[in-house]
């Protein structure tokens, strides 16, 4: 194996491996903030709905609820409790892995949002056939895999950073713009109530908001031009992310596992 094929082998192990750091916690979020936004774009144009964040959802289902439309009131339920689900699902399985002192304690659940993607890819190739049955249990899939990849990066970096929805991650940045734009009568940093922007958090705000955008734009291009199968690449992406730390465990339960001599 080449040399450059070694460093990329380390640095995909650094990126979704056991061992963090804030640096490697910040480029997962942006890298999987821009597959949460190709998801959620091109899942709008499969089901018509935008999957990635529930204020929507909740909103809707008040309205419904309030107009007499109980049933579409049920179905943002459902959707509701996919996204939990899908959270809950990242935790058991980082607590699992963690309690097993795993290397793929976060690789486990981009290994499921892979295989959970394919399936999405083999249901929307029959969507036309069968749309009415379909439709809703793709759109349940994709809030399950909404919800399980926003507890990874909400896992990892302690909440600072979220991929799915960005209300919360616009908001942080209008706030430290807002502390940026605002005049302090001296510039003595002892003086009372100076105001300092987080120049670290207004940066990695806006790179993840703009990775998302971006996320967004070719995800919608991609199923515009590949329909379902524009899926592949990105599920690829994460199967890649997530093989080095597994393959280490992997090969650690062989070594356990074998016989002594």
């Amino acid at each position: 194996m080449g040399r450059s094929s070694l460093t990329a082998l380390k640095y995909l192990h650094r990126l979704t491996g056991r061992r963090r750091n804030r640096t490697v916690n910040r480029q997962l979020g942006g890298i999987l903030a821009f597959v949460a936004g190709a998801v959620n774009a091109g899942g709008f144009l499969a089901v018509q709905r935008y999957t990635s964040h529930m204020t929507g959802v909740i909103s809707a289902m008040a309205d419904n609820l309030a107009t007499g439309g109980l049933a579409l009131a049920l179905a943002g339920m459902a959707s509701l409790l996919s996204f939990v689900l899908g959270a809950s699902c990242t935790a058991i399985l980082i607590n699992w892995a963690r309690r097993r002192r795993m290397h793929s304690k976060y690789a486990l659940a981009l290994l499921l949002e892979a295989g959970m993607l394919l399936v999405f890819g083999l249901i929307g190739a029959n969507l036309e056939s069968s749309g009415h049955l379909l439709v809703p249990s793709a759109v349940l899939l994709l809030c399950f895999i909404m919800g399980l990849q926003n507890a990874i990066v909400t896992k990892i970096s302690q909440a600072e950073i979220r991929t799915t929805h960005m209300t919360g991650n616009v908001t942080d940045l209008g706030i430290e713009l807002g502390r940026l734009l605002y005049w302090n009568r001296t510039h003595a940093a002892n003086q009372v109530h100076f105001v300092r922007a987080n120049r670290d958090k207004l940066f990695i705000h806006a790179v993840i908001l703009s990775l998302f955008f971006v996320g967004g734009v070719i995800g919608a291009l991609a199923f515009k031009g590949f329909g379902f199968s524009a899926t592949i690449p990105i599920a690829c992406l994460l199967l890649v992310m997530a093989f080095p730390p597994l393959v280490r465990d992997m090969r650690r339960a062989r070594v356990g596992h074998s016989p002594t001599p």
